[in-house]
């Protein structure tokens, strides 16, 4: 059975010109990261066109968003501004409702 969710972040990355391919790297790395973060219990990586990406992530409490966002990914997120991406804009949501995965 998996675990029930009620917050979540939506990020979003614009690249900078040429570095679309990139991008996509460094979202792949993310998900072996997030694979130790027992609290992210949901992660996609994302695409919206051709050089916005995104990251939509969901915890089940704001304990677990809050270690995320104090964790590796969002460390690495600031390392690349400016080098892959422009700053990216980070929202944090509430889950109203889900369907879980079997």
């Amino acid at each position: 059975m998996s675990t029930q969710v009620t917050k979540a972040l939506l990020v979003q990355l614009d690249a900078l010109p040429g570095k679309e391919d990139d991008v996509r790297d460094f979202l792949n790395q993310g998900l072996s990261i997030v694979e130790d973060e027992p609290q992210t219990v949901r992660w996609f990586a994302i695409q919206f066109g051709p050089s916005s990406f995104g990251i939509f992530d969901a915890f089940p409490d704001e304990a677990g968003r809050q270690a995320h966002l104090s964790g590796r990914v969002a460390q690495a997120l600031g390392q690349y501004v400016g080098v892959l991406f422009e700053e990216p804009t980070i929202e944090q949501l509430d889950v109203i409702a889900e369907k879980r995965p079997a």
